[in-house]
């Protein structure tokens, strides 16, 4: 069988008796034996990515180095696992947040020293390297990929973590660490409580969505209210509360070094983001660090260089990129130079999952037989449809773009995010039949590429991400496009199992043109490609599934019939 000779010693022996007799239970793929060493791969890796207070390294951050802190909530009774953790690793501190928090920016984040962990109940799965702890919309992919292998007592205690964070902490976080109290990302509890909730058993569900559903609204009614607003759009914008530079870039310095040497190789671009400073006394206008250059021309030959200078970044510049980082699309120039405009921009990604979330909870209202309450979301999301389809759709070209409410037009730039109406639901059958006429534009020998724009940085051109492969693909699915879907998925999971034999390993993002996990990431973002990894690892398995004869997916845990209504029916 191709592949026997990685599965050296007898970890990976016997290992493999298990993950096969688990691969053959849960969810069997006689069709596509050509990735069982990947498959085996990812369903012993769940164990080595989930973290608990069973271990020390639950505590690790890679990102802010030598701190073992964690906080509890203000007003938490101290849990029995505490004490447990305090003896099996006496260099932790425990810590109490300073107050109850009920929203995000509440907590003073500066004040919180040393930065450190954030309590959670249930154990969780990473997605792995330096990203130790659990991430927003990270998770929704992961838990896809533990519903799949039969893994939904983990899947389930990660949305009840969500619900903790809600409760305790004022939102979904970016991840459990305390300098994201600022802020979220991409909204995908409801979708997340509906995969659990499908993989049920019928005397569980209700309990389970009346327990889910208070705070699934809580989640919503954060996006459509005060700073979250796209000024008068009636749609949602990203925006994090925090001020200056992000703190868990303490270890990737260089960043905003190379961000202020793009600004003034490309002066007009930078000119709102750039602030001459005096670097003896920046005083109040310097929001960050304090950046010196000297800049050069050379004409006919002779080269002429200006005295040196001193520059800052605006707050203006700072409250975008923080922004971005609640958006998870760090580091593109989808909505300006190094997305720092990201605030300014009403983004077709946020609002489809926004309308999916009021379909959801109309789907929810229902089966609580709350039929008034059914009836006010499938209002909300009539009006969010229209708002999508007045601001966001490009009938001429075909495809949905961003909207910068503050300079009240629509953007050019094509992105990836022009699938995210056909996953939700939102697009007409006309919409989605323009949208996918354009898929040529973004698709690659890997799979589907974050946008047709090189920045050199990690989510644009050439680099695809395995979320964008799951919504492209089902997205294509939901509206009959299954001929597309499948030969996506086919490049993906080709690409991932290709550079797994030779890597030994899954990484984080691809290079769907080279089809490769070698990165040449020149400007802004993590230029690493980290191993584990958790989303790549769920969207493997659903993309596996997705290619099944339709038989044997109705076989697997976590099998969703609502997923086969979608791909049927479709919105009107």
């Amino acid at each position: 069988m191709a592949g026997t000779r990685r599965l050296r010693g007898p970890t990976w022996a016997a290992g493999l008796i298990v993950v096969l007799s688990m691969v053959a239970s849960a969810a069997p793929q006689p069709a596509l034996p050509e990735y069982w060493d990947v498959r085996a791969y990812i369903t012993l890796n769940w164990d080595v990515l989930t973290r608990s207070l069973d271990t020390c390294k639950v505590l690790t951050d890679p990102k802010v180095p030598d701190r073992s802190v964690l906080y509890l909530p203000g007003e938490l009774r101290e849990p029995a696992s505490i004490q447990a953790l305090r003896e099996r690793c006496p260099q932790v501190r425990i810590e109490r947040l300073p107050a109850d928090i009920t929203r995000p920016g509440q907590a003073n984040v500066q004040a919180i020293d040393p930065p450190g962990l954030l309590f959670l109940e249930h154990p969780y799965v990473v997605p792995g390297g330096m990203f130790n702890e659990m991430y927003g919309w990270d998770s929704y992919f992961i838990i896809r990929g533990l519903l799949r292998d039969g893994r939904r007592e983990l899947a389930q205690g990660m949305v009840r973590n969500f619900f903790f964070e809600l409760e305790h902490y004022g939102a979904v976080l970016n991840a459990n660490r305390t300098y994201y109290l600022t802020r979220s990302q991409p909204p995908f509890l409801s979708s997340m409580v509906l995969a659990i909730h499908d993989s049920l058993g019928e005397a569980e569900k209700r309990a389970w969505l009346t327990e889910a559903l208070p705070y699934v609204v809580r989640d919503y009614e954060m996006w459509i209210r005060g700073e979250h607003l796209a000024g008068d759009t009636g749609l949602s914008r990203y925006f994090d509360f925090g001020e200056g530079p992000v703190p868990e870039l303490d270890t990737h310095a260089r960043y905003y070094r190379d961000v202020v040497m793009y600004f003034l190789r490309h002066p007009e671009e930078g000119q709102p983001y750039l602030r001459k400073v005096d670097p003896e006394n920046p005083g109040a206008a310097a929001v960050g660090p304090v950046f010196t250059a000297q800049i050069c021309e050379r004409t006919a030959g002779a080269t002429s260089c200006t005295a040196m200078e001193s520059f800052t970044l605006t707050e203006d510049y700072y409250k975008g990129d923080r922004s971005m980082r609640e958006s998870g699309f760090d580091v593109s120039f989808h909505q300006g130079p190094y997305n720092a405009s990201t605030h300014h921009y009403a983004p077709v990604d946020l609002n489809s999952l926004l309308y999916k979330t009021e379909t959801d909870l109309e789907r929810i209202s229902t089966m609580l037989g709350r039929p008034a309450e059914a009836r006010a979301w499938r209002e909300r999301a009539a009006r969010r449809r229209e708002l999508v389809n007045r601001y966001l759709w490009d009938a001429q070209r075909g495809m949905y773009f961003d909207y910068d409410f503050v300079a009240g037009k629509r953007s050019t730039y094509e992105y990836a995010t022009t699938f995210y109406p056909l996953w939700a639901g939102l697009a007409s059958r006309e919409q989605a039949q323009a949208v996918a006429r354009n898929l040529s534009r973004f698709e690659q020998p890997g799979g589907v590429a974050m946008s047709r724009n090189e920045s050199h940085t990690q989510w644009d051109y050439p680099y695809g991400w395995a979320p964008l492969q799951l919504i492209t693909v089902e997205g294509l699915r939901r509206y009959g496009y299954g001929e597309h879907a499948d030969r996506l998925s086919r490049k993906f999971l080709d690409m991932v199992a290709e550079n797994f034999r030779r890597d030994e390993n899954i990484r984080e993002k691809f290079d769907v043109v080279k089809r490769t996990t070698e990165m040449d990431i020149k400007g802004g973002g993590y230029k690493e490609n980290v191993v584990g990894f958790g989303w790549t690892n769920g969207v493997f398995l659903e993309l596996l599934h997705g290619l099944q004869p339709e038989p044997a997916r109705r076989v697997g845990t976590g099998t969703r019939a609502s997923r086969r209504e979608q791909r049927t029916l479709g919105p009107p």
